[in-house]
């Protein structure tokens, strides 16, 4: 006989920069009221995974809690993906290793890379088009670390940067981030690499699904429908009064709207 559980719709939820599994707290029991099996994870260094920040160099090493999960999966199941902020880039690793295993990426906010270009291009756009240094990322801790191969560059969000992400959230949530955050990177030097550029023909092949958050101070919809209009997506979904934090910010909205997707693409 089918195990029931196996058989519901499997999404896996990975979070952005500085952040971990645990920012997904009030969205996994919603979810999983209404029938689907939700995997959150903590991507390395993230969260309380155990690796530190300066142990790892590449996004694929950053990316392989999800990488690992991917590989799991039996050949024959399909997962709905979703990635917020820097985790859009993980879930770009994904869909290019695994198109198969994957029946719609859904981009929640999250930087977006194309099939022309390094995933770098997108960071490289984020960073010409927003103000520099202090005006856009306040009291943000940018580090450097030596290594063989040149520096590497790791970033951990301040008191007032976060604030500016839960602007609308709770303060409870925003006093959560403060206290779990993690530094990350966006290793760019990795990703400017052209071995690393994604394929139209397997990352190109999965249905994207870019969802807006239409308060977002952190990635600006301006930028969000730039990425948009940059890579055709197959569906776009905008978030009325959420922040960069829509999980936490509007959660039961969320819900609904990743139903939706997961009933017109699975």
């Amino acid at each position: 006989m089918e195990d029931k559980y196996f058989s519901k719709k499997h999404y896996v939820l990975v979070h952005g920069g500085c952040h971990g599994a645990w920012c997904w707290f009030k969205l996994k029991p919603l979810m999983e009221s209404i029938g689907y099996r939700v995997t959150m994870l903590d991507m390395a260094a993230s969260g309380i995974n155990l690796t530190k920040i300066n142990e790892i160099r590449t996004a694929a090493e950053y990316s392989e809690p999800l990488i690992q999960l991917m590989a799991s999966l039996p050949d024959d199941e399909k997962v709905v993906i979703v990635g917020h902020s820097l985790g859009g880039l993980n879930i770009a690793l994904a869909m290019e290793m695994f198109p198969h295993k994957i029946a719609v990426a859904v981009f929640l906010t999250a930087f977006m890379p194309d099939s022309r270009n390094t995933p770098s291009f997108v960071f490289d756009q984020f960073a010409a088009k927003m103000p520099s240094g202090e005006d856009f990322w306040l009291d943000t801790e940018f580090m450097s670390y030596n290594d063989p191969n040149g520096s590497f560059e790791a970033y951990i969000f301040g008191t007032q940067f976060l604030s500016k992400l839960y602007r609308i959230s709770p303060i409870e949530d925003l006093m959560l981030a403060i206290t779990l955050r993690r530094p990350t990177s966006f290793f760019l030097n990795d990703i400017r690499r052209p071995e690393t550029k994604l394929s139209k023909e397997r990352y190109g092949s999965v249905k994207r699904v870019y969802v807006v958050s239409d308060k977002d101070e952190a990635i600006p919809p301006s930028f969000q429908w730039w990425m948009i209009e940059n890579d055709a997506v197959k569906d776009v979904r905008t978030l009325q009064g959420s922040d960069h934090m829509p999980m936490l910010c509007i959660p039961k909205q969320l819900c609904s709207c990743l139903h939706d997707i997961a009933q017109k693409y699975c």
